[in-house]
Parts: C-alpha cells; structure tokens; sequence
C-alpha cells in the first residue's frame, strides 16, 4: 500500500498520477502529489517504480503499515529499491542500458568493451538460450 510521498525529493513531474491504475493520486500545483485515495491502492507497485526522483515508498502489505514513517524510511535506505532490484534505473522503463535482456528487447548492444555481455548479447541474438522452455532437473 502506498506510504509516502516524500515532498523534498518530489521533482512534480506527476507521472505517478499518470500511471497509477486506482487513481490514487490528486496532482497538486507546484508540490508533490497527494495521496487522496489510500485505500484504493493494489500495491501494484507501479508508481514507485516510475518515479525517476524515488520520491515513493509503497510497503508491500496490503494494510497501512504503522512502521512507515518518514524519517525512518528516508534514512533505511529503502527509496526507490525495488526498482533498482528489478534493474530499472531512476524509474526508466525497460531497466539499465547493460542489461541484456533489456538489450535485445530493444536491439541495443552493450557495451564493446564489456566481453561477458557482448557475448551474451550475441548469443541471445541467435536464440541459443531458449528463454521459453521451464528448467528441468537433470
């Protein structure tokens, strides 16, 4: 469920407003936005992940969370972190520029000078990872 919106990181770019699927949200002019609609929130966790400021902390109970306070959250470290472990960079969709799955999604190659992911770049290209097929034990 969605916590906070912390005002001194916010930048007002009110793209949680746009993206939130439950409308959560009320864009206030020249502040953060509001959460307006608590209880509305999926915790579908789509706003803090497109938060380019990690201005966002949605906790992942389903119920408010009595431990999310602001000062304890900003200094845990916890900001934009399920982002980051899901490999998106500053809320940019589509993750980071060398990752290769994202890569090849997007026909980007990595970086040349990088010869694991080249080279897994280029095997992924030929398709000798079969991506679809469940792992099975041997």
């Amino acid at each position: 469920m969605i916590e906070l919106v912390v005002e001194g990181a916010c930048i007002g770019c009110d793209i949680c407003v746009r993206v939130c699927p439950t409308d959560v949200f009320d864009a206030v002019d020249g502040r953060a936005p509001v959460i307006a609609r608590k209880d509305d929130c999926h915790t579908c966790m789509a706003c803090e992940l497109h938060c380019p400021a990690d201005a966002l902390y949605v906790s992942p109970r389903s119920d408010p969370d009595p431990a999310a306070d602001l000062e304890t959250i900003v200094g845990s470290g916890v900001l934009g972190s399920y982002a980051r472990s899901l490999g998106w960079k500053r809320g940019a969709p589509g993750g980071t520029d060398d990752d290769p799955g994202v890569l090849t999604a997007f026909n980007r190659a990595p970086n040349p000078n990088d010869k694991v992911r080249m080279q897994l770049f280029n095997i992924s290209l030929r398709n000798y990872i079969d991506v679809e097929s469940p792992v099975r034990d041997a």
